[in-house]
């Protein structure tokens, strides 16, 4: 049976969250632990927190929180400080709701030196884990590429968690979308780059996957989610990445708009046909 569900509001707390993700349904969430357009820090309620994973546990629902959308792995000085209590805060949340992890991105830099933004990424994982002691992990999300070529590849975030001082705290969230728009995931060549991956050992890091349709082609380098089944990767391609051994367990989560035409909980109906789970 595979898993799946739909990003969710937390506006009226975390466990309402994930009641509300069960009754579209899903059998995993994602959510925002606070404010995703700042790095302010947020005192949350760790009661709601509890209950939320109580709830998550008694009824086999896996879920991971998304980081705030300013948080860049490759920033500097200041910056990444802040960044890193941001990211501190989220996983501190993330724990108290039995979440997998945090989803940040991989990060984008603008200097001259490419290696040198790399480096900035180990650095400040580096910098998080060495303060944080919980069990939630860091979860790199493979990126589209229109901010450039960083963070596109498996090789890419393979080598950064080798890199890492301690590389059990990091794992993955690929994101299907970007993999696909980044032109890693070509048309037909779904198995191609699960072989690659397997190769690597990439898919022992996979911890969660953004499912979301893509409306440009392979290579257009747009961060454009679809609905499911509505975009270039499409029913075909979907198929061949459910058939994927290494996610069978693995919480598949949309980001995808959820329109009248295409409601989440529609989406997810088909998602469990496109699995085979279920006819339709």
């Amino acid at each position: 049976m595979i898993r799946a569900g739909s990003h969710v509001s937390t506006r009226h707390g975390y466990r309402k969250a994930a009641e509300n993700a069960v009754a579209i349904g899903g059998t995993a969430f994602q959510y925002f632990p606070k404010n995703p357009r700042t790095l302010e820090l947020k005192s949350f309620d760790k009661t709601d927190a509890a209950k939320c994973a109580e709830w998550c546990g008694l009824n086999g629902i896996q879920s991971i929180a998304h980081g705030p959308y300013p948080v860049n792995p490759a920033s500097e000085g200041d910056a990444a400080r802040r960044m890193a209590l941001c990211t501190l805060n989220d996983l501190e949340i993330a724990e108290a709701c039995g979440s997998i992890g945090v989803v940040v991105h991989f990060g984008h830099y603008k200097g001259k030196d490419p290696l040198q933004g790399y480096r900035n990424v180990i650095q400040w994982i580096n910098s998080v884990n060495a303060l944080w002691n919980g069990q939630a992990q860091i979860l790199l999300e493979n990126q589209a590429g229109d901010h450039g070529s960083m963070g596109t590849t498996p090789e890419e975030l393979m080598q950064i968690r080798s890199l890492v001082e301690q590389p059990e705290k990091v794992g993955f969230c690929l994101d299907t979308c970007h993999l696909f728009a980044s032109g890693e995931w070509k048309p037909g060549g779904w198995t191609d780059f699960a072989d690659r991956a397997r190769k690597l050992g990439f898919w022992d890091a996979v911890r969660a996957v953004h499912l979301n349709d893509s409306r440009y082609p392979s290579g257009s380098r747009k961060d454009r989610h679809a609905a499911i089944a509505e975009g270039w990767i499409g029913r075909e391609g979907l198929v061949s990445l459910f058939a994927t051994p290494e996610l069978r367990d693995v919480p598949f989560v949309l980001e995808t708009p959820a329109g009248e035409t295409a409601p989440h909980r529609d989406q997810l109906k088909l998602v469990r046909q496109l699995s085979g789970e279920a006819s339709g």
